[in-house]
């Protein structure tokens, strides 16, 4: 019996399956594998731990799969695929197909139909397939300059806002005061810093810190008893910029004549934010009123496995 192989390789944790051709047979999740993010000493381990989880959980041994497709942000430029078949040839002798998340996501939404997805994980992307196959993107341009809507982003806007915030009030940027709201705090907790002054520090530090640790307190500010306003209205904006994405490429694909527009979303900001997820439903039907938004979030690892079983019954 054949059986294959599909991970997602992201910037928070990594995600794998082992299937046959009608089942999913285990499931094991292990540390960060976006390699662009975390390095290529992290990507390995990461990666190692959960083919090794993943194939003990199915009662299999690595040299059993048949086909293996890793599907992450970045992670199809040539020079890192090439770095990644590297590390899973240690374990897996079989082909190993790298590709975007976005076409991992879009193969678990739509399978090989027409369809946009948005993905806003630790990183943001818009991506869509026509009728004919013909394909389009929006976002996607890194966490320096893009990733709109990310939980990357959301962390750095609400560091943004606060700092602003303390300018306009005059707050003394360096007391070890008690902070000024429960979002402050869980933010200096998350950094661990004492001070506006630390967490502009952290913030400005070489390398750059892990905006995207910041989402789970911002999305909890948002929605605690006494609803943060700040922490709602970042997310408020997140929802209207992932919108944006998906609004951005549905003409370039689906000309009036189209009806109805099928849109997925994946990631761990649409997962975890029922906010982000309201006013993206409501921004995105503004916008684009032939949107059938999908209620369910995607994961794409489902398309991962897909699009490694295409690739085996296709040899």
């Amino acid at each position: 019996m054949p059986y294959y192989l599909g991970i997602d390789g992201g910037g928070t944790k990594t995600t794998c399956v082992v299937g046959d051709d009608a089942r999913i047979l285990a499931t094991a999740i292990s540390g960060p594998s976006n390699i662009v993010r975390v390095g290529e000493a992290q990507t390995r381990a990461s990666l190692l731990e959960a083919v090794q989880q993943v194939c003990r959980g199915a009662g299999i041994s690595p040299t059993e799969i048949s086909r293996t497709c890793v599907g992450g942000s970045g992670a199809a430029r040539a020079e890192l695929a090439a770095v990644i078949r590297k590390i899973l040839s240690e374990m897996v002798s079989t082909p190993v197909d790298v590709v975007g998340d976005h076409q991992t996501t879009l193969a678990a939404a739509f399978g090989e139909g027409p369809g946009v997805i948005v993905i806003a994980g630790t990183g943001s992307i818009a991506y869509g397939r026509d009728h004919n196959g013909r394909t389009a993107r929006a976002g996607g341009w890194g966490f320096a300059i893009g990733d709109e809507g990310s939980a990357h982003w959301i962390g750095r806007t609400t560091v943004n806002a606060i700092l602003r915030a303390a300018d306009v009030s005059g707050e003394d940027a360096g007391s070890h005061d008690k902070p000024s709201s429960p979002l402050v705090s869980a933010l200096f907790e998350a950094w661990g810093v004492t001070s506006l002054l630390g967490l502009a520090r952290a913030a400005n530090a070489v390398p750059p810190p892990d905006f995207a640790a910041l989402f789970p307190a911002v999305s909890a500010s948002a929605v605690s008893e006494s609803g943060d306003p700040l922490a709602a209205e970042v997310l408020t904006a997140a929802g209207r910029e992932l919108a944006r994405l998906a609004a951005a490429i549905t003409p370039r694909l689906f000309p009036s004549s189209i009806s109805t527009i099928a849109v997925a979303t994946s990631g761990g900001v649409f997962r975890h934010s029922a906010q982000v997820r309201e006013v993206f439903y409501n921004e995105l039907r503004s916008r684009e009123p032939r949107a059938a938004i999908h209620p369910e979030v995607v994961d794409p690892v489902e398309g991962a496995l897909r699009l490694a079983r295409r690739a085996a019954h296709q040899e």
